[in-house]
This record gives C-alpha cells, sequence and structure tokens, in this order.
C-alpha cells in the first residue's frame, strides 16, 4: 500500500493501482457537509421558526406566518432533532464511537418515519389552509411530498446498507438533502416569487449532491 496526503492506494486484480478514499479526509468531509446542511436549515428557517419575531416574517411569506398549527411546531421539533441527529452520527464516527453511533442508529430510523409522516400531514394542512387549486404553490407543495418521499426511500436503503460504511453514510446524507428545498426555498436572498423558489431550491440541493459526488471523483476516482 501506498500512502499519499490524501489518498490511499491498492491493488486491482487486473494489478493496477486504484485510488481509495483516505479514512480522515472522509470524516473531514462528511463532518462538514453536515455542517453545511444545519447551517442551510438554520438560514432557512431562522425568520419564519427558530428565531421567530426577531426578524419579521417577509412579506413574501406572510401567508405561512404563525400562530403555526400543532402538526408544524411537533414536525418543526422531529426536523430539528434529525439534523442535530445527523451532527451527532457523523460526529461519533469521527470519534470511533461505533457502538454508540448503531445504537442511535435505531432512534434515527424511528425518527425518520415520524418525520415523514407529520412532513406529510403539514403539506396538506398547508395546501388546506392557504393554496387554491390552481395557483402556483399548489406545485410547489406536490414537490414537497415528492421530497419527503424521497427522503423516506433513501433512508430505508441507507438503514439497509449499515454495513456498508461508504454507501451508508451517502445514503443518509443524500436523504436529509432531499428534504433541504424547504429550507432554501426561504433563504431571503435566493427569492424571487413563489413560481422559482422551488427550482432554485432544487438547484441548490443539486449543487450539494454534486459536491459528494466531485468528492468521490477526486478521493477514489468513482462516485
Amino acid at each position: 500500500m501506498a500512502r499519499t496526503a490524501t489518498r490511499v492506494y491498492g491493488q486491482s486484480l487486473a494489478g493496477r493501482q486504484i485510488p481509495i478514499a483516505n479514512p480522515l479526509t472522509e470524516r473531514m468531509f462528511f463532518s462538514g457537509m453536515a455542517v453545511l446542511i444545519l447551517l442551510s436549515v438554520f438560514i432557512g428557517f431562522s425568520q419564519s421558526y427558530f428565531l421567530l419575531r426577531v426578524p419579521n416574517v417577509p412579506h413574501w411569506r406572510a401567508f405561512n406566518h404563525p400562530p403555526y398549527p400543532f402538526v408544524v411546531h411537533f414536525h418543526g421539533l422531529l426536523f430539528t432533532a434529525w439534523m442535530l441527529l445527523l451532527i451527532t452520527q457523523t460526529s461519533l464516527v469521527a470519534a470511533h464511537r461505533l457502538n454508540l453511533h448503531r445504537r442511535l442508529g435505531i432512534a434515527g430510523l424511528v425518527l425518520a418515519c415520524l418525520l415523514s409522516l407529520t412532513g406529510l400531514a403539514v403539506v396538506c394542512e398547508a395546501v388546506a389552509r392557504h393554496v387554491p387549486f390552481g395557483r402556483p404553490g399548489i406545485v410547489y407543495q406536490t414537490s414537497a411530498i415528492f421530497a419527503i418521499f424521497g427522503f423516506a426511500v433513501l433512508t430505508y436503503f441507507g438503514y439497509r446498507e449499515r454495513r456498508n460504511p461508504s454507501a451508508h453514510k451517502r445514503l443518509m446524507m443524500l436523504a436529509t438533502i432531499s428534504l433541504l428545498p424547504a429550507a432554501f426555498s426561504r433563504w431571503p436572498f435566493l427569492h424571487d416569487d413563489l413560481r422559482h423558489d422551488g427550482l432554485k431550491a432544487g438547484l441548490c440541493c443539486f449543487a450539494l449532491a454534486a459536491l459528494i459526488a466531485s468528492y468521490d471523483l477526486w478521493s477514489s476516482a468513482k462516485v
């Protein structure tokens, strides 16, 4: 095995050297991704939830102003818990606390199920209260349902691949990214109007996924 500062090389069956991701670089990258995702969520929901009443809710989000129904608060609590769990799990892996990481994984699976169910409930409640059929907002809410479905599917396969660390961490990270359109669409400096919010939010999510793919190409020459 020949080691460089960023890569480890192994031998393939054909005798060709194949780069393998450096474990330290891998831990640093995914820990950084978890922090980036957490910041993205905080920026997106700071005006309308986390720092509620500190800055005013912007006029273009006034349709979704407080007081919020109970299901929104419950979903917000679960969503915040998921973000904190993501940070905790990546930190435990970096600290080599794999036993605790696996125990929390069971709780994470339960949390993911509750998050998916409450997410659907929040979307349905928002549509019933604020979005007349045929308005542009109905498209955004429909895309939110697909995002929740994508989160549930990716989380399921991520849990199935828990004995394959490389696949597991990438699937769980992509599952979390699939929930981020709701946060990115609330970034004040990305806002144009409700018809374009979904497109901009989707592009931001694709950028995060592309960042993971780029890291894979750089570190191990494959996605």
